[in-house]
């Protein structure tokens, strides 16, 4: 079931994670052994959650990387599920 225009994960992520625990971006980049750079445009919904950022979270907040991605995959799919009228696409059948 698709959730009613789902935030970007790069939301989920400061508003959950990193906030509560009063962790700067360059302390959580470190962490999760990635760049500042790139911590920070997934926090600013320029960038989605990777299958390999998803291990790295699940790894530094004890969550699933399966629940990450599939945040990622509700973004993504929230708005080519409004766009489906507009698709020319056709059911196959036998």
């Amino acid at each position: 079931m698709l959730m009613h225009n789902p935030p970007h994960p790069g939301e989920v992520l400061r508003e959950l994670c990193l906030e509560p625990l009063g962790v700067s971006v360059t302390e959580a980049a470190s962490a999760l052994g990635v760049s500042r750079k790139t911590l920070s445009s997934i926090l600013n919904g320029r960038a989605g959650i990777s299958p390999e950022m998803a291990v790295r979270l699940s790894i530094a907040f004890g969550t699933s990387a399966e629940s990450w991605l599939n945040q990622q995959l509700q973004f993504d799919l929230w708005p080519a599920e409004q766009r489906r009228r507009q698709l020319r696409a056709r059911r196959l059948a036998a």
